[in-house]
């Protein structure tokens, strides 16, 4: 691993920058998003008490851009993604400015969504345990790279509901898949991981509660895009069996949350895209917790997940067809720190919910109570 790192130290150059550019960025961008009104204002349904500036996500694109034009290769699949990533960012901004209909975000998503199978980052073999290699045709290997795309994009759109959540979150997924692509020799999938894990720690600087403020869905929507495709491009596209679940592993938490509030606008027969109380986020606060301790349990939650993954790719078990003690003790303790995270949460959200009875009517009362998306970060 570290042969490569000295191999591509574009890595860390790129990291460093964007996390500089973000933070010295973010104060002007949200100025101006205060002198064009693209401001949070406070009420009864929103978790911020006074007006917060959104369009944070200008700050962060632009973090990744330059670095990104300066260490990636523009020829090919990267040109692919940047250009994806500059619509997302736009269609964004544009809902964050004006709003849009769902069906509108929607169209803007697709069309992103679109552009990197263009230039060839699109899902065209993957390897199964037990099966091996398989080759997707282009009819289906685009709609579902396509599909891919669209569901994170949407997964960290929905996340955002907390100060700091969803930044934080995405600067454990891109550290954890620029180290995975790096140890699979995708050098720009590894840098271009690197650099949004670097914009997305510079926009914490000012973004971790009390926020000054949010990232909109322009960041929003920028992040889970290029989260999706580097996955795609360093990840997916491998000869390697375990790979295929190190993108789930990685983006587990946004993955239940978005299921679980799906699942239950469908039970109650809501639109998918009606706004309400049932994240993760808001039932910790509805336990109790503050928005700050609530997004710290949650990287926590992520980072255990992510330390999985990695121990998946870099603590082999078995090779040769032989078992290897001790790194079958090392992954198996990786494993149960991370499930021993996932039932503690679950025991939090539930039985402690249960125990209480001021705590159940709390999340009686917010789960009826509508509530728009947080365009925090």
């Amino acid at each position: 691993m570290l042969d490569e790192l000295r191999a591509t130290p574009e890595v860390l150059y790129g990291l460093g920058i964007a996390f500089g550019i973000v933070v010295l960025l973010t104060p002007a961008v949200g100025g101006m998003a205060r002198m064009l009104g693209a401001v949070d204002h406070p009420d009864s349904r929103r978790l911020n008490r006074r007006p917060i500036p959104r369009l944070g996500g200008l700050a962060i694109f632009l973090g990744i851009l330059v670095p990104a034009l300066a260490f990636l290769d523009l020829s090919g699949e990267s040109r692919g993604v940047l250009l994806g990533a500059a619509i997302a960012t736009v269609v964004g901004a544009i809902d964050d400015f004006r709003g849009l209909s769902p069906s509108a975000k929607l169209g803007g998503q697709l069309l992103a969504a679109a552009i990197p199978p263009a230039f060839g980052v699109w899902i065209d073999h993957f390897t199964l345990p037990f099966v091996g290699v398989m080759d997707l045709p282009a009819w289906l290997g685009v709609p579902l790279s396509m599909l891919f795309i669209v569901a994170v994009m949407n997964m960290v759109n929905f996340l955002d509901g907390l100060d700091g959540l969803a930044a934080g979150v995405c600067a454990i997924a891109g550290a954890t898949y620029a180290i995975l692509a790096l140890s699979l020799g995708k050098a720009d999938p590894a840098i271009l991981s690197a650099i949004v894990a670097g914009s997305c720690l510079g926009f914490l600087r000012h973004n971790f509660f009390p926020a000054r403020i949010f990232m909109g869905d322009s960041g929003a929507l920028c992040l889970g895009f290029i989260l999706a495709s580097v996955s795609i491009q360093g990840l997916l596209k491998t000869a390697s069996t375990v790979v295929l679940l190190l993108p789930l592993l990685v983006l587990a938490v946004p993955i239940i949350d978005t299921s679980f509030v799906v699942a239950r606008r469908v039970k109650h027969s809501q639109p998918i895209y009606t706004a309400d109380r049932s994240h993760l986020h808001h039932r910790f606060l509805n336990i109790g917790f503050s928005q700050r301790r609530a997004a710290v349990t949650m990287w926590l939650w992520c980072a255990s997940l992510a330390g999985a993954a990695l121990a998946t790719r870099f603590v082999p078990v078995r090779e040769g067809g032989d078992w290897h003690l001790w790194n079958t003790v090392v992954a198996a303790a990786i494993a149960l720190v991370a499930i021993a995270f996932s039932v503690f949460v679950i025991y939090l959200l539930e039985i402690v919910k249960l125990m209480n009875p001021r705590i159940r009517r709390r999340v009686a009362e917010g789960s009826d109570t509508e509530a728009p998306e947080r365009r925090t970060a």
